[in-house]
């Protein structure tokens, strides 16, 4: 049975045009992903899931495969991640392959470690009940204190003005997904039984300095700064 890592990686991105191949501090974003799932030697195959013939020759320059095309029904602003990731598993075991575990890994995941892979997939293995590991990072700032804007009057309104009041070490530590990697049995994928959110996932906790959305170019842009910043810590 194989392990793959599947980087989801449409061509039609809005907020950023050619987000998934735009150059990041001097390569193509996707190519980070490629190496560091190259990196970790967890993989019997790295692939490529994508619409675009560009990001295909962009892909397999960098060492990842590109054994099919995303259908362009899959390839809309609508479709969820797991879609892609289930059809990129029922066309690789079409090719007879068995598969294992299937990582999905995004292609805006610069910071992605290959420790944190390492981490993840042996978290599975030695809690035999769990079926799914994710990157999971701590909200910077208590967001029981967040609040809302109505425009254009600028009325504001508290999510919950109970906790206005307190302190916030007493305030409860929020989480939220960081969005690199999913890592789960394929047949949750294709089953539909696949779900970070529930007592059978793994959160792999990240610091705040490897976790960066990037959705526009705002995010790129401080995306690239902190990149920066911790290649310059590291070396």
């Amino acid at each position: 049975m194989k392990n793959i890592a599947i980087i989801p990686a449409r061509g039609g991105s809005k907020r950023i045009p050619h987000k998934n191949i735009k150059l990041f501090c001097g390569k193509p974003i996707i190519a980070y992903s490629i190496e560091v799932a190259l990196k970790s030697k967890l993989f019997d195959a790295v692939l490529v899931s994508t619409d675009d013939e560009e990001i295909a020759t962009v892909a397999k320059k960098y060492g990842a495969e590109v054994p099919f095309m995303r259908p362009e029904h899959l390839a809309d602003d609508y479709t969820g991640t797991t879609e892609v990731i289930k059809h990129a598993i029922e066309e690789y075991q079409g090719m007879r392959h068995i598969i294992n575990f299937a990582c999905c890994i995004y292609a805006t995941a610069p910071f992605l470690q290959e420790q944190t892979i390492l981490e993840a997939t042996s978290q599975l293995v030695d809690h035999p009940s769990k079926r799914t590991a994710f990157t999971a990072c701590k909200f910077n700032y208590p967001i029981q204190r967040s609040f809302t804007i109505d425009f254009p009057e600028q009325n504001v309104k508290p999510i919950d003005e109970s906790s206005l009041t307190k302190r916030s070490q007493d305030l409860p530590s929020v989480y939220h997904d960081a969005g690199q990697l999913y890592i789960a049995k394929a047949e949750d994928f294709l089953n539909g039984t696949f779900n970070i959110f529930s007592d059978t996932s793994i959160p792999i906790i990240l610091p705040h300095y490897l976790v960066q959305d990037i959705d526009d170019e705002d995010d790129w842009i401080r995306a690239e700064y902190m990149y920066q910043a911790f290649l310059k810590g590291n070396h």
